[in-house]
C-alpha cells in the first residue's frame, strides 16, 4: 500500500468497521463477525517516481473461519475505505 505504518493505522479501525481487535507490532487480529482476519504490515523501500517518493507499506491478510463471500466483501470494504482520490 501507498502509505506510511502511522497512516495505516489511523485508517485500520474504520478500513475493519471498528472491529474489536488487537495489535501487536506490526500485526492486527480483527474479529470480524465469526471469523478472524489477521493482517500484517512492514515498511518497505519506498517508491520513487524522478523527485517524488511513496511511502510503501507490504500489507498481507490471513483469513480464518471465513467463506469465501465474507471474505470478499471484508476486502472490498477494506479496499473502498483505503483509497486515496486520483486521477
Amino acid at each position: 500500500m501507498g502509505c506510511t505504518r502511522e497512516e495505516f493505522l489511523r485508517w485500520l479501525p474504520g478500513a475493519t468497521r471498528h472491529a474489536p481487535m488487537q495489535l501487536k507490532a506490526d500485526r492486527a487480529v480483527v474479529r470480524a463477525g465469526e471469523a478472524t482476519v489477521e493482517i500484517s504490515f512492514t515498511p518497505a523501500e519506498p517508491r520513487r517516481i524522478g523527485l517524488v517518493s511513496i511511502p510503501v507499506l507490504n500489507v498481507s491478510f490471513r483469513f480464518s473461519g471465513a467463506e469465501a463471500q465474507a471474505r470478499r466483501e471484508f476486502m472490498a470494504y477494506f479496499d473502498l475505505y483505503t483509497k486515496r482520490g486520483g486521477g
